[in-house]
């Protein structure tokens, strides 16, 4: 479950995935529409019976499988050995390993067809961890469904049936979407198929956590099992994919959120391209110059930036985009490509349709003097090269080559880094972020190709387990086993 609170408001509301009524499932938003006379009435069956044909109901059904857990039971070595061994018997504190067969599990969720051959853009964790997805059109018609690729970060994917003719339905642009204008929500909330839900736009350029970021907000109710389906405006075309609500209960109290077309488009784009999500990266920590502002008040200290709106950079990433052009820590950034960027979700949201290699203007404040610089945009390795790392996944973690300033600090030659543990193998085996890997399996790691083809051949081999060795960011070494296999 994300934690969005944090970014909104106190902590008042839990935000929940907008959970189907088996499992959880998420949705998000849809673009913008047509224009209305100012004060008249606005009729939405138009736009209800052009989107309701393109939204699908998706089944993902995860089969039996038997798998190893751990469990502890405190008596087991008291009555093998009454003195716990005390006096070197026993000794292991009652963990032990047992295999446990898991039952057979269904959720549900939904999804939109955004071309006429089968492909269908639903939430990732719709369709996660699924041996089995059925999908069933309007029309009660079934087919059988492959994952062509997904993404966590965005919580996006994009799936295909075998069919022809389908209903595809228009896609708008969101940067057209304007706060206020009416919009339906369609999907299949509660069980409830081919449901219309109404209601305006929020807000835009919502920032929810450290992933999906740049949300169209809609207080159009969305509820478990609207997860994947659509957020269109009142020409029916789509905006967006509604992915989660904010909400004390699980339900709807008023305010759903959506992944815009915009990001769509260009996650679709890399996932049939690439099989993995091309991320750009401006190399910088910071927030919004007002929340900035309002936190160094709170500690008595008198801020002047020369301006209460865009971003203030609190940190410059080594060797990022912005450290190569010069950017500092203090410096307060206001347009990108000359569009103005108020609040760090717009930010987010520019950057998010960008590629590694991409080249965007900047311009910022440096003790209140306009400067501009060109970045050029880098991938989460730190280069401007296409990431392949389909193979990688399943370790959970990200990976970059070790800058020449870490290699002369810590007195080696070469390594990788790991920026980022989200989740998978590494983190079950408890690798920490920072780690920096020198060798697996007996092998060499110098780059992210050397680790994905030994990835690639272990998790083929008799025995698939990773046997990693390096350091960590302290200079010890460090060592970590990581199999491959849920066995």
């Amino acid at each position: 479950m994300k934690k969005i609170w944090k970014n909104i408001m106190p902590a008042m509301y839990l935000m929940v995935i907008a959970f189907s009524a088996a499992s959880c499932n998420q949705t998000q938003a849809a673009p913008s529409s047509a224009a209305v006379v100012a004060g008249q009435p606005v009729d939405l069956t138009y736009a209800a019976e052009k989107s309701l044909p393109s939204v699908v109901y998706i089944k993902n059904t995860q089969n039996s499988k038997m798998q190893t857990v751990e469990y502890s039971d405190p008596f087991e070595d008291f009555f093998s050995d009454p003195f716990g061994g005390f006096f070197g018997r026993g000794g292991q504190g009652g963990t032990r390993k047992r295999q446990v067969q898991t039952p057979k599990r269904t959720a549900a969720g939904s999804g939109v067809i955004i071309s006429a051959d089968g492909y269908i853009v639903t939430n990732n964790h719709v369709v996660d961890g699924a041996d089995e997805l059925t999908v069933t059109l309007n029309d009660n018609t079934e087919y059988s469904a492959r994952i062509i690729g997904a993404d966590k970060t965005t919580d996006l994917a994009l799936i295909k049936i075998d069919g022809k003719n389908l209903p595809a339905i228009a896609i708008a642009n969101s940067d057209d979407v304007k706060v206020g204008e009416w919009v339906l929500a369609v999907g299949n909330p509660l069980g409830l198929n081919n449901t219309v839900t109404a209601g305006i736009v929020s807000a835009k350029a919502r920032q929810m956590g450290e992933g999906v970021s740049s949300m169209i907000q809609t207080d159009a109710a969305i509820n478990q099992g609207n997860s994947g389906g659509a957020l269109v405006n009142t020409s029916g075309a789509l905006i967006g994919i509604n992915a989660m609500i904010y909400s004390q209960t699980g339900s709807n109290i008023g305010y759903g959120f959506a992944i815009p077309t915009a990001i769509m488009n260009k996650v679709v784009d890399d996932l049939k391209k690439y099989g993995t999500v091309q991320r750009a990266m401006i190399g910088i920590k910071g927030s919004d110059v007002n929340l900035y502002v309002d936190a160094e008040k709170e500690k008595g200290n008198e801020v002047d930036l020369g301006t209460m709106e865009g971003i203030y950079v609190a940190e410059v990433v080594e060797d990022g985009a912005a450290d190569a052009a010069g950017l500092k820590t203090g410096d307060v950034i206001t347009h990108i490509d000359g569009q103005k960027v108020a609040k760090f979700g717009e930010l987010q949201g520019i950057i998010a349709k960008k590629r590694p290699g991409d080249k965007i203007k900047v311009t910022y404040l440096r003790n209140k003097s306009k400067k501009e610089a060109t970045l050029t945009l880098k991938n989460e390795q730190g280069t401007t090269s296409v990431v392949k790392n389909a193979d990688l996944d399943v370790l959970g973690a990200q990976f970059r080559e070790l800058a020449d300033a870490k290699k002369k600090e810590l007195g080696i030659s070469y390594g990788l880094e790991v920026i980022k543990i989200s989740g998978g193998k590494m983190k079950e085996a408890g690798v920490q972020k920072g780690f920096i890997i020198q060798r697996v399996n007996d092998q060499a790691v110098k780059t992210i190709d050397d680790l994905q083809q030994i990835v690639k051949e272990t998790s083929t081999s008799k025995e698939p387990v990773l046997f990693i060795q390096g350091i960590t960011p302290t200079g010890r070494k460090g060592y970590y086993a990581v199999p491959l296999s849920n066995e």
